[in-house]
């Protein structure tokens, strides 16, 4: 049976969808534009045709996946009331990202990000806007005087990304699980707690 045409926008979006399939089951080092190809029924030159290089497949499929991330990251936030959850929430969603898509995750921390010209992609930028949400949480903390103003706001996202990098490393690496509960308390807690002034509320 003939497969019905796709549009272009249509074609990508299958490719793209396949493509984020086999990453999950091989990862960036045996993934295969050919068997992209096999898997939506169309020429390997098809592929080639969206996507010039296996990189820029590639990149398409984190991008796409960081636009999932802001769409259920932006909005979430304001459905928690109180610094303590807001910044529990971000905490916890940035950990759920990482164990959801292992691969992918390591593909923008081993691939992408060394690259000297990662700042001006727009995976950098989609980045910084999610980030961005967690320096938002940690402004506001300050600005309503639940936190202290001594220390600066990208410092203590820094600290967030740079704890939950650190507790995922072994799982990135297939070694195993890391504890999503734990992290995020520990992380929350400490922040929290190392920052809260006299006249914020105790944690729930």
């Amino acid at each position: 049976m003939t497969r019905a045409r796709l549009r272009p926008d249509e074609r990508i979006a299958e490719i793209v969808a396949a493509s984020r399939t086999l990453l999950s089951e091989v990862g960036d080092e045996r993934f295969a534009p050919a068997e992209v190809a096999r898997r939506c029924g169309v020429s390997e030159a098809t592929v080639y045709r969206y996507f010039p290089t296996k990189r820029e497949l590639l990149v398409r499929v984190a991008e796409t996946w960081f636009d999932e991330i802001l769409v259920a990251l932006e909005p979430g936030v304001t459905r928690h009331e109180g610094t303590y959850e807001r910044l529990h929430f971000v905490v916890r969603y940035a950990g759920e990202v990482v164990r959801r898509e292992p691969t992918l995750t390591r593909f923008i921390l081993n691939v992408l990000r060394p690259d000297p010209a990662f700042r001006s992609t727009t995976i950098h930028a989609l980045n910084r806007r999610f980030t961005g949400v967690v320096s938002r949480v940690l402004s506001d903390a300050v600005a309503c005087g639940d936190f202290r103003d001594d220390v600066p706001v990208e410092l203590l996202r820094d600290m967030i990304f740079g704890g939950i990098e650190h507790q995922a490393w072994a799982y990135l690496r297939g070694e195993g699980e890391f504890s999503l509960e734990r992290t995020t308390d520990g992380i929350t807690t400490v922040i929290y707690r190392g920052m809260a002034t006299e006249r914020a509320p105790a944690p729930n």
